[in-house]
């Protein structure tokens, strides 16, 4: 009970009340939560569309795959990879803030981009775009040329509300390229709840399973599971490696996803450690300064919002925020006026054809209708490719 204690103190006494009414706004909505408006105290000062980044921070772990020849060997590395990226894009923010905390709803054609510049990995380009506000959904890509390495994805959520958490369904999925091998893996995207919201403390823990499909053959499939009231670890994973449709798993990889995890050969019996995210440090990304970014780029558009979160100014949140909001309805209601449909910048919508789509049967999921796809060509022939 006394964790219990320490989180209740996280609400400001001056905002226990919007606090409550937020969480009965929560419990009573039967549609899009991403329409309810939380209060301040709990606002990250960064936008969703920027959680992309999360996918390559890591950009040793990115590349790592590329260079291994032997193909069983290559998919473990993938899902290594995968693991390291769970840390960042799920916990990172409780070590710096305490908590989780809400991003920022991106507006339609919110972009944010940047790069990792490394001596032994050059240079990794990340391009994210907010493709759809109803649902929300964000595209991505990011690629390194010198080692041959393409990520594309996107992603929405769809949330509901259960006695005191909220769970979210990620909508969508992310394919990882290999030019070298002309290899594919198809990735699901795990649910999440978000637990202490009672007590203004909200953290993210991640359940049922998710699966990195490779056009080579190889599959693993990873189960999720949290700490519970009276027992658990949080933050669990257990991963089941296979090759092809064989029934019988080659390796099981289990542990924590924020901390070390073992892998065990199945045949051996001999286990060792696969992986300690303890141990690795994010690659900062590198970000156009604010003077030289549109007024669509992520951080200049937020730039007040962002300012008024650090210092906890309430009254300048709500007005730095609903400026935006009001401007994004009177430019939709304008389009709908004149017939205009909203160009989406550096990805479309396509007909998901062709290995991906074969690679998503493989898989045994239902492949979307249509994805949304990087148009590389458009994105290097503007002027937002000068990084």
């Amino acid at each position: 009970m006394s964790e219990q204690r320490v989180e209740a103190s996280a609400v400001p006494a001056q905002q226990r009340g919007p606090w409550m009414t937020f969480l009965r706004s929560l419990a009573s909505s039967k549609g899009d939560l991403s329409s309810i408006t939380a209060p301040p105290f709990i606002l990250s000062g960064t936008s969703l569309v920027e959680y992309s980044k999360f996918w390559a921070e890591l950009p040793d772990a990115f590349v790592a795959p590329t260079m291994i020849l032997d193909k069983e060997e290559r998919a473990l590395a993938v899902l290594k990879w995968f693991i390291a990226t769970l840390k960042g894009q799920y916990t990172s923010r409780n070590e710096t803030l305490g908590s989780e905390k809400k991003p920022l709803n991106p507006f339609l054609g919110e972009v944010f981009l940047g790069k990792w510049e490394t001596e032994t990995e050059g240079t990794t380009i990340l391009v994210s775009e907010q493709v759809s506000h109803h649902p929300p959904v964000t595209a991505y890509a990011i690629y390194n040329d010198i080692y041959g390495i393409e990520l594309q994805g996107y992603n929405g959520q769809k949330a509901s509300f259960a006695t005191t958490t909220l769970n979210v369904r990620q909508v969508g999925h992310a394919v990882l390229y290999i030019k070298k091998f002309d290899e594919y893996y198809y990735i699901t995207l795990p649910t999440l709840h978000i637990e202490g919201l009672f007590y203004g403390a909200p953290y993210v823990e991640l359940e049922q399973n998710t699966l990195i499909q490779s056009s080579s053959g190889y599959r693993a499939t990873i189960e999720y599971s949290g700490k519970g009231y009276f027992s658990g670890k949080k933050n669990t994973f257990k991963a089941k490696f296979y090759a092809g449709e064989e029934s019988a798993a080659l390796y099981t990889i289990s542990g924590q996803w924020s901390g070390k995890s073992t892998i065990m050969n199945e045949h051996t019996k001999k286990e060792s450690l696969f992986y300690d995210a303890t141990e690795h440090n994010v690659v900062p990304l590198i970000v156009k300064p604010l003077d030289q970014q549109a007024d669509y780029e992520s951080r200049r558009a937020w730039e007040k919002v962002a300012a008024a979160v650090q210092v906890m100014d309430y009254d300048t949140i709500h007005v730095e925020k609903s400026k935006i909001e009001n401007q994004q309805r009177e430019l939709r209601k304008k389009e709908k006026e004149l017939g205009i449909k909203w160009q989406r910048r550096y990805f479309e919508l396509i007909e998901d054809e062709g290995p991906l789509k074969d690679l998503a049967e493989l898989a045994g999921v239902e492949p979307d209708e249509k994805v949304w796809r990087f148009d590389r060509e458009a994105f290097e022939h503007s002027t937002d490719s000068k990084l």
